[in-house]
This record gives structure tokens, C-alpha cells and sequence, in this order.
């Protein structure tokens, strides 16, 4: 093979390499599955209060009983056992456009003991790994004064695998 033929052959290479991996792909949403995959075991609740930036108080959020989340993959949920009351509530959920919120439409009693709440309704996805959960509910708008008071509920989450038949 002559130097010519050999670089026309390297050349036309790299352009097959170039337009082959700038082909458009399918965009891989691997966050409905990493929700969908077993249930969501509530590991710790914190709730944080704030005014403006300044931190007030931290209390944990304690139950005896376990709160199971559980997401399927027609975007129905459950929770059950919230805030340590023996039931299960359904609704459904949805992501936001930029994946960052989880929004789920479960009502729930009022810890007040009137009216209904959803816990749920608007809630920031902090992380969500393989394994764990963490999402914030409450006043979670990015801008706030100095004299704004706020709290934020920490919902810290572990994920359980259904056991598979060997």
C-alpha cells in the first residue's frame, strides 16, 4: 500500500469514527428505572427551620414503624405508613423537565388533625443513587430575604431490593 493509498484509507477512517459517534443518540433516562427498581425504605426525616439563611432548630422526625415509598413504572406510587399511621396512600408522580423535582400527588390527614396535605407535591431530588434517596420538601425555593422563615423536611431513603428465586 502506497504513503497516498494509506492516507486516503486513515482519513477515510477517521471520518466513518467522527460521523458515527456524532450520529444522534436516544437520550437514556435512567432515572424513572433507578426509582421503579424495589421500594424505598424511609431511613431518617429531618426537619431543618430556618429564617433566611440563619438555621433555628433540627429536629428528627421519629417512627417505630417502617414507611415504605414504592414508584412503579406506570407512574402510580404508594407510601405507606406516613408519619407513623398505619395505611397505605396512592397517587401518582412525575419528574420535572430538568429532573432535579419529583412531584407526586398523595394526600395524606393533616398532622393537624384537619384537612389534608400532600408531602410530596413539589420535592428536590438531593440525590438519588443505586442505593439511596434524599429528598427535601417544604419552603425548597432557591430565593428567599433575610427575613423569610422556612422549613425544610429531609426525607432520607434506602433502597430494598425484592428477593429473586434462584
Amino acid at each position: 500500500m502506497s504513503k497516498n493509498q494509506r492516507f486516503l484509507f486513515l482519513s477515510l477512517l477517521l471520518i466513518i469514527a467522527v460521523a458515527g459517534n456524532s450520529c444522534k443518540r436516544q437520550t437514556v433516562n435512567s432515572i424513572p428505572s433507578l426509582l421503579t427498581t424495589g421500594y424505598w425504605q424511609l431511613g431518617s426525616a429531618i426537619r431543618t427551620r430556618y429564617v433566611g439563611d440563619s438555621q433555628l432548630s433540627v429536629d428528627t422526625i421519629q417512627c417505630d414503624s417502617a414507611q415504605i415509598f414504592t414508584f412503579k413504572p406506570d407512574y402510580t406510587c404508594t407510601y405507606t405508613n406516613l408519619n407513623c399511621r398505619a395505611s397505605t396512600i396512592s397517587g401518582r408522580w412525575s419528574l420535572s423537565d430538568t429532573r432535579l423535582y419529583l412531584m407526586s400527588d398523595i394526600t395524606a390527614p393533616a398532622t393537624s388533625g384537619t384537612g389534608t396535605y400532600q408531602p410530596f407535591a413539589y420535592a428536590h431530588i438531593a440525590n438519588l443513587g443505586e442505593y439511596s434517596l434524599i429528598l427535601e420538601t417544604g419552603d425548597i425555593q432557591l430565593y428567599y430575604t433575610a427575613t423569610d422563615k422556612r422549613t425544610i423536611t429531609r426525607w432520607g431513603f434506602t433502597r430494598v431490593r425484592p428477593k429473586t428465586i434462584q
